[in-house]
């Protein structure tokens, strides 16, 4: 149950780190995110990866650029749906270890732009998908 609350509030704080007009782009997805939806990821991850969690390798921080760029692996067992674009792939109780690479774009102390670039055949071939 506190899960639940915990997963259910986060997408409303998270969105409150970015600008009115800033997105999250899931390039893997093809789908870009604004407003209320910024959030939306982190409830499908947290459905389908409950013990998920990121290991940070890197973090570069280009200061004249307002660009921060940080190189990481999502990690966890594929224990539920996982809602994506393209369907929905069913729990397979495999885990993860996938690199992906977020950049941040950062305007006035908020978030412009964040594109997240994550391994997806790499996910996808550890799911057994491929």
């Amino acid at each position: 149950m506190v899960q639940n609350r915990r997963r259910t509030g986060y997408p409303r704080f998270c969105r409150s780190f970015f600008a009115e007009d800033g997105y999250f782009w899931d390039v893997s997805a093809g789908t870009k995110y604004y407003g209320q939806d910024i959030g939306k990821t982190v409830d499908v991850y947290a459905t389908a990866f409950p013990d998920m969690h990121r290991e940070l390798y890197d973090l570069y921080v280009l200061e004249n650029e307002n660009t921060v760029v940080v190189e990481l692996s999502l990690n966890g067992t594929h224990k539920g749906p996982l809602e994506l674009p393209s369907g929905t792939i069913p729990a397979t109780n495999k885990t993860m270890q996938t690199p992906c690479c977020d950049v941040f774009k950062i305007e006035n102390g908020k978030i412009k732009s964040f594109h997240c670039y994550t391994a997806a055949t790499i996910l996808l071939g550890q799911l057994g998908i491929f």
